[in-house]
């Protein structure tokens, strides 16, 4: 039996050795190996708390936290293998002084060896920041007009602050927090809850999202009120030093203002006046200025609508110029006696050509007197009356002529003419 058994024991083992290579062949002829392909698989980053512990801040480079992923195994294997079954890992704790992670593969509930798996990169490439926190002020606006006749009378926040974290070089850049309402077409006051955004000192939105803030939305409310423009006037007392007259002239600066309220409170406004007892000319000998705060001066339901432009302080000018003088020479022509007694005739002078008279006042009234246009009456009657006469005797007598000149222009001194008293049949 031995002998059996070892005989031609080389061509036994030939056989066998041509058996097993003959087995291989058939089972990698049923089942070949072959590669195939899985793209946008995730990259995980394990242990970041590693980095949260130093306050950094992390942001993947370029994508690299996505591969794409070659797996050789095979056939039959691939019948099973999903994408989600493709583990690619970055451990955090193997971060190299270039800021790179290398990555690492393998295959969840399938056979493959993690040799067997290659990435388009090895590596996940990190720009690691200081986390800073910063607090930043809030700047609120409206967006949009209101209904015509009708103004943003004041606009607020509930915040003024808000706090910021993230990347020192995004941090770094912003200037301020900024939230917008819209009012277009808006008749009465509002108010929404409105979205935080980042902006730099040349108001360019700052774009990242990798800020946190305390509070992502800020209440803001707007009041709208109704708007009109109303004349300013002033009033003034006193009287100027001697040779000197207030022309009559106050000017305000600004003339208009524009107001606010209610529709109801603005129908019962038509004007602000600025009282005399602030616009005094006592002893002036010149303009007078004065500049007055008519914010007092607004009914209690009143508000200037100008808030950013007008402070409520008007300039009110009061024109005060040197008394002009002037002497007219009136034709005797222009003059008339009248109420002459019934029994008694009288007559001018036929040695006056003219009468004199010194005129004064504005420059502006005193040089547009026309000498020729001026009449005068010499009033027998009230003149007898005045003196207590009852009754009037021939002769010659001065009696005060009355001249039809504006009230605004002083004569100075009393004129007379010289009448000529005769009884009528003589």
């Amino acid at each position: 039996m031995k002998k059996k058994i070892f005989h031609n024991w080389g061509l036994k083992l030939a056989s066998l050795l041509l058996a097993a290579i003959l087995w291989f062949l058939v089972i990698q002829l049923d089942d070949p190996k072959k590669s195939q392909t899985f793209y946008n698989i995730p990259v995980t980053l394990v242990n970041t708390e590693l980095l949260d512990q130093g306050d950094k801040f992390y942001e993947v480079l370029d994508n690299t936290d996505t591969v794409r992923v070659t797996v050789t195994a095979p056939t039959s294997m691939f019948g099973q293998l999903r994408a989600t079954d493709i583990v690619a890992e970055a451990d955090v704790s193997r971060l190299t002084d270039i800021n790179t992670i290398p990555i690492t593969y393998s295959v969840l509930n399938v056979g493959i060896d993690s040799s067997s798996i290659k990435g388009d990169h090895d590596t996940v490439r990190l720009n690691i920041e200081q986390r800073v926190n910063r607090w930043v002020k809030v700047q609120y606006t409206t967006a949009g007009e209101v209904a015509e006749g009708y103004i943003v009378a004041d606009a607020a926040a509930d915040q003024t602050m808000i706090r910021v974290s993230g990347p020192k070089s995004v941090v770094d850049r912003i200037d301020h927090a900024g939230v917008e309402i819209d009012v277009s077409g808006a008749t009465s006051s509002l108010s929404a809850n409105v979205e935080v955004l980042f902006y730099d000192a040349e108001d360019a939105w700052v774009e990242s999202d990798n800020l946190v803030m305390d509070v992502n939305y800020v209440h803001m409310s707007v009041e709208v009120l109704a708007a009109k423009p109303v004349p300013v006037e002033a009033n003034v007392s006193g009287t100027p030093a001697t040779g000197f007259l207030a022309t009559g002239e106050v000017q305000c600066e600004p003339a208009m203002v524009n107001v606010a309220g209610s529709v109801y409170a603005l129908n019962n406004i038509s004007r602000i006046v600025i009282p005399e007892e602030l616009m005094s000319l006592d002893g002036a000998e010149g303009d007078v200025i004065n500049v007055i705060n008519i914010r007092e001066l607004l009914p209690d339901n009143i508000r200037f609508a100008d808030k950013s432009d007008f402070n409520g302080r008007v300039t009110v000018t009061a024109f005060v110029e040197p008394e002009a003088e002037r002497t007219l020479q009136i034709p005797k022509g222009n003059v008339a006696v009248i109420n002459i007694p019934e029994t008694m005739t009288a007559d001018l002078s036929v040695t006056e050509e003219y009468y004199e008279v010194e005129i004064s006042g504005l420059e502006a009234m005193v040089s547009s007197v026309d000498p020729n246009g001026i009449t005068g009456i010499v009033d027998v009657q009230a003149w007898m009356e005045k003196e207590g006469m009852e009754h009037l005797t021939p002769g010659t007598y001065q009696i005060p002529i009355s001249f039809n000149i504006i009230e605004e222009i002083k004569i100075d001194g009393e004129i007379t003419a010289k009448v000529i008293v005769a009884r009528a049949e003589e």
